[in-house]
């Protein structure tokens, strides 16, 4: 089964964008983490899947993706468009038409195709009604068996920013190990 990821928004993540000042304010908070969990597993050469509710929200992601900062060019399409089997960010309101290992799904309802995802990315934005859609989504995803997690973020900080702060925190656990040996052979 798929392992689903639920980040969580906080009381601070508003209607407006803090990852680039040419961004529309009107992006959902939810789309715009979206966009960056997106140029994350892009930056990992993984392939990803946006599913949205319909067209128009559809067009909100791919405008979002285009405006980014040029240094985080996220190479995406709209289902259909593009080369054949699609760029690394496809983005739909309808199912896919080719397999890829990563889904971040921004439809208020539960996929048809969830089994066919490795890693399922979904958010819990602050708005109550926004909740209720994604409780009902996460007893489902529940009921299909998939392994749940949850995560708090803030649409300010990259996920990369986490992942290269595990990294540092590994980095200077290894520093420190190799220090208390190089102390213990001095003795």
């Amino acid at each position: 089964m798929s392992k689903v990821t639920f980040y969580i928004l906080g009381d601070n993540n508003t209607e407006q964008n803090t990852h680039n000042n040419s961004l529309p304010d009107s992006v959902p908070a939810h789309f715009m983490q979206a966009c960056i969990v997106a140029t994350f597993y892009y930056q990992q050469n993984r392939k990803v899947f946006i599913y949205t509710d319909n067209q128009q929200d559809a067009f909100t992601v791919d405008e979002t993706l285009w405006q980014f900062d040029g240094d985080s060019f996220v190479p995406h399409n709209l289902l259909g468009e593009g080369p054949r089997f699609g760029t690394p960010v496809e983005i739909s309101w309808m199912p896919p038409t080719h397999p890829r290992p990563i889904l971040i799904n921004l439809s208020l309802h539960l996929p048809d195709f969830t089994n066919n995802f490795q890693q399922i990315i979904d958010f819990v934005p602050n708005d109550e009604q926004l909740k209720m859609a994604t409780r009902a989504r996460y007893s489902a995803y529940r009921k299909l068996g998939h392994t749940l997690t949850t995560e708090n973020i803030n649409t300010a900080t990259l996920s990369s920013d986490s992942d290269s702060a595990n990294k540092q925190q590994a980095s200077d656990s290894a520093n420190e190990s190799s220090h208390s040996n190089n102390q213990t052979e001095d003795k």
